[in-house]
């Protein structure tokens, strides 16, 4: 299997653990944050829709309008990316979230499926802003793989406490 391939797979795969996670908690439940987290599902939505856009799709292929025109990317920026989980609250529509995160994640995925494996040796391309781990768009797409999964765990923490704990459908034998 081709490293693009193996990369296209894992994404595949977080993206359904970030949608499966974030599908199961109310969207009444979004804009609560608890205090031993500081953190709410409406901020880790947004903050997961901004990170996938910068790691796997505007450090690897530039901007897309298709994007922009649609996702307020600037104004998002400012508040999923370094802004206080708090100042989400009552801001924002977790259905208009959640179609925003399912954009992006299509975009990503198009993005990955056009790279072959030389393409993964290549810098990122340029951006104002310089990638925390990447120098090259396999260390990208590969830390967005990371990064969400991280994620992925503080949604399950929350989900616990705001909702209820997270049904795995494990199932005991005998």
């Amino acid at each position: 299997m081709k490293q693009v391939e193996i990369l296209l797979k894992q994404t595949e795969e977080t993206y359904s653990w970030v949608n499966r996670l974030l599908s199961s908690i109310p969207y009444e439940q979004w804009d609560i944050t608890p205090e031993v987290i500081e953190s709410n599902v409406t901020w880790q939505a947004g903050h997961l829709l901004m990170s996938f856009y910068f790691h796997s799709v505007m450090v690897i292929s530039g901007h897309q309008m298709d994007i922009i025109r649609q996702i307020p990317l600037k104004d998002y920026d400012e508040i999923f990316t370094t802004g206080k989980p708090e100042n989400t609250v009552g801001k924002y529509k977790p259905d208009q979230l959640m179609k925003q995160l399912m954009l992006v994640e299509l975009k990503s995925l198009e993005v990955i499926k056009s790279l072959s494996d030389h393409d993964l040796n290549m810098t990122l391309h340029s951006s104002p802003v310089t990638h925390p781990i990447a120098s090259n768009k396999f260390e990208a797409l590969d830390w967005n793989i990371k990064h969400a999964m991280w994620h992925c765990g503080q949604l399950g923490i929350l989900k616990r406490i705001v909702h209820e704990r997270f049904d795995f459908g494990l199932k005991r034998n005998g």
